[in-house]
């Protein structure tokens, strides 16, 4: 699910930035939103008596420091999901592009998806801290920082507990790619106009939509993989997870026999609330960071505005563009000389 459109006229070092910034900021704006979504999931007593007494209740509990748990994990995540994401799926993409260039929707949506789970691979443990981080009482700490997480699950738990529960990563990947493919399969019929004529705001909405559906269908999957990544016999009150379990279907079982089926979307409502300003700050702070850096590249004339620099060639890579400019200068430079010479 594409979240920003690409710019050829930016490198790939600044599309990196400007990504891991606007994700960063994003993630830190809506932290509390995740925290009350996570605490809801594993079942922690502040998430009792509803969605709106849990902000309450963590701030009476711990403070306004509570809503910000387990960001920096989240926000550290970011860069290293990015970059192996971006390498997988340009590789799959590749790899089933016709003789003409042209990938399906269907294959290309695929092709994020397990890039999604190549990525998670690569930084779950990371996603294991942050859920520990949550769960815990941050004026009575069992982990002081994403280091110190990581090394004592690592120490205590095992290698293992730090990729506890990624199947559900893998499995919650299918319904999520399927949403996905069913939104954006219908959108000129919502929109009534093709694709390639969609406005930014548009992009935004469908992107908003898209996330509801593909994360409301794959819901249950990430309830379960953060009460299995909470669970420990080492942590006070195993975790706060309010049903214990032996295994994955185990847990399945256990929630839905003590809890009802409904609970397995327990937190629905921050996640769903979370969309909008998640992505509409995903986007604004994106299109910010890449004004700044078309203005260095020279594309545009302030980092203000994207009034267009008269004379540049919009078409050309950032590359190309500096290499114009470079063979204007040496020209200008040498004509310069010549008029010197003619002169005396």
């Amino acid at each position: 699910m594409a979240t920003v459109k690409r710019d050829d006229r930016l490198t790939r070092s600044q599309s990196f930035v400007c990504v891991g910034f606007a994700g960063f900021f994003s993630k830190t704006v809506t932290s509390p939103l995740e925290v009350v979504k996570i605490k809801s999931q594993v079942g922690t007593f502040h998430s009792k008596r509803g969605f709106w007494q849990s902000f309450l209740i963590i701030y009476q509990n711990e403070g306004l420091r509570g809503f910000w748990k387990g960001n920096l994990a989240s926000c550290l995540r970011l860069f290293p999901y990015n970059a192996v994401h971006l390498a997988t799926y340009r590789k799959i993409v590749h790899l089933h592009m016709d003789e003409l260039g042209f990938i399906s929707q269907w294959r290309a949506i695929f092709a994020g998806g397990l890039a999604g789970v190549v990525a998670a691979l690569a930084t779950y443990p990371l996603e294991v801290a942050e859920t520990r981080l949550i769960i815990q009482n941050c004026r009575q700490p069992t982990y002081i920082s994403v280091a110190h997480s990581l090394s004592k699950i690592y120490k205590n738990e095992g290698l293992l507990a730090l990729y506890r529960g990624f199947s559900l990563t893998v499995l919650g990947a299918v319904p999520f790619s399927v949403g996905c493919y069913a939104v954006y399969m219908n959108l000129d019929k919502l929109w009534q106009e093709p694709p390639v004529r969609f406005t930014p705001l548009q992009n935004l909405i469908n992107g908003c939509l898209a996330a509801g559906v593909a994360q409301t269908l794959s819901y249950p999957f990430e309830t379960v993989k953060r009460k299995m990544q909470a669970q420990s016999a080492r942590l006070p009150h195993f975790g706060g997870v309010d049903v214990h379990f032996t295994g994955m279907i185990d847990c399945f079982i256990q929630v839905i026999k003590h809890n009802g089926v409904l609970s397995l979307w327990n937190g629905l409502t921050a996640n769903t609330i979370k969309i909008v300003p998640y992505f509409g700050l995903l986007f604004t702070c994106f299109e910010m960071c890449k004004q700044v850096c078309l203005y260095r590249n020279g594309y545009i004339i302030s980092p203000l505005s994207y009034k267009l620099t008269p004379g540049v060639d919009q078409s050309l890579g950032p590359n190309e563009l500096e290499e114009v400019k470079r063979h204007l200068k040496n020209r200008n430079f040498g004509s310069g000389d010549s008029s010197l010479r003619n002169r005396w």
